[in-house]
């Protein structure tokens, strides 16, 4: 669950940065935000639900 809530976070700033050339404070703060979701992913692993 983690996982995919990352990706979908992640291909939402390439989308704005690429598409939309936004470089609002907003799609960086989005991207920090996929970064920690991908590390809690890791750090907690298949046992979570």
């Amino acid at each position: 669950m983690l996982l995919i809530l990352g990706i979908i976070l992640l291909i939402l700033w390439l989308a704005g940065v690429i598409a939309f050339h936004v470089t609002a404070w907003f799609i960086h703060i989005v991207l920090v935000i996929a970064v920690i979701v991908f590390i809690l992913h890791f750090i907690r692993g298949r046992s979570a639900p």
